[in-house]
């Protein structure tokens, strides 16, 4: 069993991985960085659990278009409506992961 460490959004993990897997590993961490880094680039104090939700949310809408055949632009990055309703979604969603982040870490 090998291990990565894996800088994202200024924080450092050790991640373990099958022996080879290891350059596969850095370049998935690589984009996960790049999307926490483009998620929090607006928001001032965005907490790591926010910050890594945004981050699963950019990937999850960039991985949609994809499978779904809409045409994906190299440098695209997701137009969020900004409405009140989605960002109490949002605001209702991120409270309930730190909730649960925090039942996991106890």
């Amino acid at each position: 069993m090998a291990e990565v460490k894996l800088s994202i959004a200024g924080r450092q993990y050790s991640v373990a991985c099958n022996d080879g897997e290891e350059t596969r590993l850095l370049a998935l961490g690589a984009m996960v960085d790049e999307k926490a880094r483009e998620a929090g680039g607006g928001s001032a104090g965005l907490n790591e659990t926010r910050s890594l939700l945004f981050s699963a949310l950019l990937l999850a809408d960039r991985l949609h278009d994809m499978t779904s055949g809409a045409p994906v632009a190299a440098d695209s990055a997701p137009v969020v409506e900004k409405s009140s309703q989605v960002a109490d979604a949002l605001e209702g969603l991120a409270s309930r992961l730190e909730n649960l982040a925090l039942r996991l870490e106890n």
